[in-house]
């Protein structure tokens, strides 16, 4: 499979957020600002791209080498933490503002399953190093551009007449669902 069609499948057919459902909390949490969704979506790709590269060194020269392959869900979790922690730090000092936007969903993301599937995912795949990155990238643009697509929609909603039974988390949720099967559209392109 070529690093180009890995990249596409993983933005628009193989959606982590559309497809798969993996991300949710964060995807329907930090989408109602696009600001603070693009900010969001970022820390996840800085986050996926660098835990996929680590995870898979650590997989292949420590877990697999030594038969500890059983502790591979715990190992990646704790690899995970320690880079949400390094973007945190990061993002305190360099952007105080999105700090305080992206707020308790920063932390969240070492218990995004999105950014943990797609490191189990890049293992059971068996995809080499690079392969593992583009992957991981290309999962991490599709999650962002699914945020930041349905950031925009409920902007544009929070100005809308919505029917107050349908206001709030409904038509969040409808929202999410539509954008869902239009994802599909996408089914059948790589």
């Amino acid at each position: 499979m070529g690093f180009f069609t890995i990249l596409l499948s993983s933005i628009l057919v193989n959606n982590f957020v559309m497809s798969r459902f993996l991300g949710i909390c964060p995807f329907l949490g930090v989408s109602k600002q696009v600001e603070t969704a693009l900010g969001m979506g970022t820390a996840v790709t800085f986050v996926m791209a660098i835990a996929s590269a680590a995870t898979y060194v650590v997989q292949v020269s420590i877990l697999d080498k030594f038969g500890l392959g059983y502790m591979q869900t715990i190992v990646f979790i704790l690899i995970i933490a320690a880079l949400v922690q390094l973007v945190e730090l990061f993002i305190k000092k360099a952007s105080p503002t999105l700090y305080q936007a992206l707020g308790v969903y920063l932390p969240l993301i070492t218990t995004n399953c999105a950014v943990l599937g797609i490191a189990i995912l890049n293992i059971q795949m068996e995809l080499s190093l690079l392969e593992s990155v583009v992957h991981a990238v290309g999962a991490a643009i599709g999650f962002t551009l699914a945020i930041v697509l349905f950031a925009g929609i409920r902007e544009r909603l929070a100005l809308a007449d919505v029917p107050e039974s349908f206001q709030g988390f409904p038509v969040a949720l409808i929202t999410a669902g539509l954008m869902s099967i239009a994802f599909l559209g996408f089914t059948g392109l790589v």
